[in-house]
């Protein structure tokens, strides 16, 4: 592949991966600012009456949505939002095997003199055990205290970083610290959200009484999703940024701080 051609895949793959997570992310922040101002109209106006409503304005018209309780259309006329977080993924992963993968830039002899082999099998199973060990600590009793979980993501992902920082060059560190979140994100879509929205579905279609535990599962999920994505875009253009970030002598601890400022924008968008 000459280098013309391998500039221009790599263009074409980030802007549609760039594309695909600004309609991702504008989704999930839309609808969890959607189910927090019901969450604060519920409480306002109490359980009984009717559902409450949000209105809006946009272009030429005005738009009123209501959180409903039960299905009252076809399970075929739901409108799902998933495609965007995998295309997202995959692109994202696409750019990995581009930049890091498949040239020099994923090892750095001055840091570790590993083979190229060794670093695509160590970045493949960061992105793995990751989401393993964020999955499994969501559903243990930890995931029930918001400040434990988050104590706990924050000591894990500066380990992390510390630990690439010393086995990746520093942009390539930075980077899958970020697939690393961008991993748990997909997943989260699509092994815990989707799945309890699938079952919520034909439940309801059932006519049946669903299980709230479902919801519930599923909007945490989403919840988090909120809280991640922000570092996520802060360490993806840290790399146009050597001096101040990964090249930086206090590079993983400046990483850390990035995931902690985005944690805390993430909070203050989300209360917005």
């Amino acid at each position: 592949m000459t280098s013309s051609i391998r500039e221009w895949l790599n263009l074409s793959v980030r802007w549609f991966h760039v594309f695909a997570a600004i309609m991702w992310v504008g989704q999930t922040y839309y609808f969890t600012w959607l189910d927090g101002q019901f969450g604060r109209l519920e409480k306002a106006t109490g359980a009984g009456g009717q559902p409450p409503q949000v209105w809006m304005v946009h272009s030429g018209g005005f738009y009123a949505v209501a959180k409903q309780k039960s299905l009252g259309v076809l399970p075929e006329q739901v409108r799902w939002f998933r495609w965007e977080a995998l295309m997202t993924w995959l692109s994202g992963m696409v750019l990995l095997f581009l930049v890091y993968y498949s040239s020099a830039g994923l090892i750095d002899t001055d840091v570790a003199n590993i083979s190229q082999a060794a670093g695509i099998a160590i970045g493949l199973a960061l992105l793995v055990g990751g989401w393993l060990i964020y999955d499994l600590a969501a559903r243990s009793p930890l995931g029930k205290s918001e400040a434990a979980f988050a104590g706990f993501s924050l000591v894990m992902i500066a380990a992390i970083s510390y630990g690439l920082m010393h086995v990746f060059s520093g942009r390539a560190a930075y980077i899958h610290v970020g697939a690393m979140l961008g991993t748990i994100m997909t997943a989260n879509v699509w092994f815990r959200i989707l799945p309890s929205q699938r079952k919520m579905i034909a439940t309801a279609a059932a006519g049946t009484q669903f299980d709230a535990s479902l919801g519930a599962q599923a909007k945490l999920r989403s919840k988090h999703n909120t809280f991640i994505a922000v570092p996520v875009v802060f360490i993806m253009i840290s790399n146009h940024f050597p001096v101040a970030t990964y090249g930086n002598a206090y590079g993983w601890e400046i990483l850390v701080a990035l995931v902690v400022i985005g944690w805390v924008a993430a909070k203050l968008i989300r209360e917005a």
